[in-house]
């Protein structure tokens, strides 16, 4: 499973990664998760707004930072 997390690295970035990490870790899946910070490959991927978090090339959040149980439901599915 691959997982980016996009945006600058702003204090919202950081929190969704840690909710990442902490729901890859509760849910025990294998998971590379990689931070996008460059703005042209962001818009690259369709995201125009950040924090946005995809999954195996499924953007499951843009603009907000998800809940990990959010995160958790999205790891089994």
């Amino acid at each position: 499973m691959e997982i980016k997390v996009c945006g600058p690295g702003c204090a919202s970035c950081e929190k969704t990664q840690k909710i990442i990490e902490a729901a890859v870790a509760a849910k025990g899946v294998e998971a590379t998760i990689s931070k996008v910070t460059d703005f042209q490959e962001i818009a690259q991927l369709g995201i125009f707004s950040t924090p946005a978090v995809i999954i195996d090339g499924d953007v499951k959040s843009v603009g907000n930072i998800p809940k990990q149980s959010e995160v958790e439901g999205w790891l089994v599915s």
